[in-house]
């Protein structure tokens, strides 16, 4: 795969934070300039190898989402990408975004300054992923009991809101209600769960009317100008499980529009999980871009550019 324009890394002024796959700079006073890489992780270890372009489309993605769908559910942090010369010019961020490199605007979000609430808010409409293991071995979700017999990948009768802890490294450890409510408080903790299914219910209905499926997603909140506000991405194959609608059938898992083609091959490695990770075959990486590409196409119904 020729990654000749892929992104790993950034190096620009004032350095807020450097994620997995994103790095903030501090641009003005209350706005920080959030760029997507194209590193991808798997397991919670970056891969050596970026995946050309994903940020650009994670970025576009999320956009698209804030914009055009959810945006009137609830605060958001997004200003506006640092391609939207309106925004940059009327905002007066011409100056601040002068080192930023011409062909990383597309990859590029000012976003509003906020507190991050420690809590990651997952919204579930299907029986998969980590949920489907600890039924299997439990028959609970967030250790509340769950209808006998259901099978992988079974609708659940509503959605359901299954927070997890966010530490700044490691795995994210799944809370129970009461474990949850703790943590944040009981009003704000029902107010993240009614929001959260909201904007997931709009999301579901915004997928399924492009044939696919929003298996699950997660979510983060924050405190930007003393208002509950949504921030990171959303709603991307980073944050998000997507199936098309015409492979779905309880009982099996179809294939995901995310990085699972990635972590099968991993699986069938001996690596054992921890840095340095393996390096990865040209066809795996190609085909998991393909599999970002397709899912920003149906979902934005936008010709993807390479």
């Amino acid at each position: 795969m020729n990654s000749k324009n892929a992104v790993f890394t950034t190096s620009l002024p004032d350095l807020v934070h450097r994620g997995k796959v994103r790095d903030t700079y501090r641009v003005d006073e209350g706005v920080l300039l959030m760029i997507a890489t194209d590193r991808i992780s798997a397991f919670d270890v970056i891969m050596d190898d970026p995946v050309p372009q994903k940020g650009v489309l994670l970025a576009q993605m999320s956009a698209f989402w804030f914009r055009n769908v959810i945006g009137d559910i609830v605060d958001n942090h997004m200003i506006g990408m640092s391609s939207d010369e309106d925004v940059v010019v009327n905002g007066g961020y011409g100056e601040a975004l002068a080192h930023l490199p011409p062909e990383w605007r597309d990859r590029s979000m000012l976003i509003k300054e906020a507190e991050r609430i420690n809590m990651e808010c997952v919204v579930r409409g299907y029986l998969a992923g980590s949920a489907w293991a600890e039924y299997q071995s439990h028959g609970t979700l967030n250790d509340a009991p769950m209808p006998k017999g259901m099978r992988a990948a079974e609708k659940y009768s509503e959605p359901l809101f299954t927070p997890s802890t966010k530490p700044e490294e490691g795995h994210d450890m799944p809370l129970s209600e009461s474990e949850a409510k703790n943590l944040v408080g009981n009003e704000l903790h029902d107010r993240l769960k009614e929001t959260s299914i909201a904007i997931y219910e709009r999301a579901r209905r915004h997928a399924e009317d492009r044939g696919m499926i929003l298996v699950d997603t997660k979510f983060e909140f924050g405190f930007a100008n003393g208002e509950l506000t949504l921030i990171d991405e959303v709603l991307t194959p980073d944050s998000s499980r997507f199936w098309d609608a015409e492979d779905w059938h309880p009982g099996s898992f179809p294939p995901a529009y995310d990085k699972q083609h990635l972590r099968e091959w991993l699986m069938t490695t001996t690596w054992d999980r921890e840095p340095p990770p393996p390096t990865i075959p040209d066809d795996v990486m190609d085909m998991t871009r393909q599999r970002y590409i397709s899912a920003y196409e149906r979902l934005t119904g936008n010709s993807f550019e390479a």
